[in-house]
């Protein structure tokens, strides 16, 4: 089997843009490392190029007074495209190049460092452009012109400037808040799990562990190996694992109930290639706490064999994992309890929080089987 490392490769810096997984709290940190975004990937170039346009224009409307014709109207609205252009973009790629910088300072300073860069750049430019229009004979000199228009334009870039820092402050702010509410959902959801986990099948491997101890000791070391690794996965909170590793956490999981339920429990594993299943995540857990609630409603329930087939697929860029349970025929079970136990809303939670609300957990149940459908996106990078 392959290391986890190398699936963490995949997922390093230099290949940032290639998440295996659509994890929405990845995107959303990333978009929190810093209040002010990525400056030149918000828009594409050409995009930018329109919003300046009409910036332009609404710039060159406001100071229509001067105008006298059209001809004038745009060669003013020409200077102001040539001013707004060398003003901004260069200005956006000097603070997305400092952004490393800038973390480590506070909000404040940092707000008064870019607006510094944008005010300066525009009044740099702004006085190229006038003197260009001066020697062409477009701008017709006077001290209290020129001073009064390079006031008039810094002003307003400085005033839009601001206010685009207080909207980029606000949703930081907004995107900070919804992050805490998001953990902390999770950190609950993961809590029930635990509890979920811990009680009645801490007590039952206890019992198990007891009888163990005295008529084989060997025995009961390797209990106490499973339990210590399925009891640590289970502590050590909600995250994306590799489906590998969520497999052998299974397999630790029916190692412990194999030895108490003896012969009641069959259970058959149709996985990919052990190079796809290298490249496959689920969130920790996901799949071990659907088999347990199966042991707990059926198996346990049962005096008969119960065979559980799990059959795992990776197409199209989805995931999907299918338990069907075969339901024994001589046990008297009432399926509508069935169908109330079956309920999986808070690991499908937990999916949808790391893959998207289309992840989804679905089961069915019919008077000969209990079929479950795990399913969530997952991009195949290698494709």
């Amino acid at each position: 089997m392959k290391n986890w490392r190398s699936y963490q490769s995949k997922t390093s810096q230099e290949n940032k843009n290639s998440s295996i997984a659509n994890d929405e709290v990845a995107l959303l940190a990333e978009r929190l490392e810093f209040f002010i975004p990525k400056l030149m990937e918000i828009m594409k170039p050409w995009q930018w190029l329109l919003v300046i346009f009409f910036w332009s224009l609404f710039l060159a409307i406001v100071d229509r007074h001067s105008v006298v014709n059209e001809t004038q109207f745009a060669i003013k609205m020409t200077a102001r495209f040539i001013q707004t252009t060398l003003t901004l973009l260069p200005s956006f790629y000097l603070i997305d190049y400092l952004r490393p910088v800038f973390k480590r300072m506070r909000t404040l300073k940092v707000s008064l460092y870019v607006l510094f860069i944008i005010t300066i750049s525009a009044i740099i430019t702004l006085i190229l452009v006038l003197l260009l229009m001066i020697n062409t004979g477009a701008f017709t000199f006077t001290l209290t012109a020129f001073i009064s228009t390079v006031i008039f334009n810094t002003l307003i870039i400085a005033g839009f400037t601001i206010t685009g820092l207080l909207i980029f402050l606000r949703r930081y702010r907004e995107m900070t808040a919804l992050k805490q509410s998001f953990e902390k959902k999770l950190a609950a959801q993961n809590d029930v799990l635990k509890a979920r986990l811990a009680p009645h099948f801490f007590f039952n491997t206890i019992n198990t562990l007891m009888s163990l101890i005295e008529t084989n000791p060997s025995r009961a070391a390797d209990l106490l190996q499973h339990v210590s690794v399925l009891f640590r996965a289970s502590f050590n909170g909600a995250r994306e694992i590799s489906f590998a590793e969520e497999v052998a956490l299974c397999e630790h999981y029916l190692a412990i109930e194999t030895i108490r339920l003896a012969d009641k429990l069959v259970v058959s594993w149709q996985l990919p290639d052990e190079n796809i299943m290298y490249d496959m995540v689920i969130t920790a857990l996901s799949l071990q706490s659907v088999i347990e609630k199966m042991l707990l409603n059926v198996v346990e329930r049962s005096t008969e064999t119960v065979y559980i087939d799990i059959h795992v697929t990776w197409l199209q860029h989805r995931v999907a994992i299918t338990i069907n349970v075969q339901l024994p025929k001589n046990s008297l079970m009432i399926h509508h309890d069935l169908r109330q136990h079956m309920d999986f809303h808070i690991q499908a939670q937990r999916l949808q929080a790391y893959f998207g609300q289309s992840a989804d957990i679905q089961s069915r149940v019919t008077s000969k089987q209990i079929m479950t459908t795990i399913d969530y996106p997952l991009q195949d990078v290698s494709l």
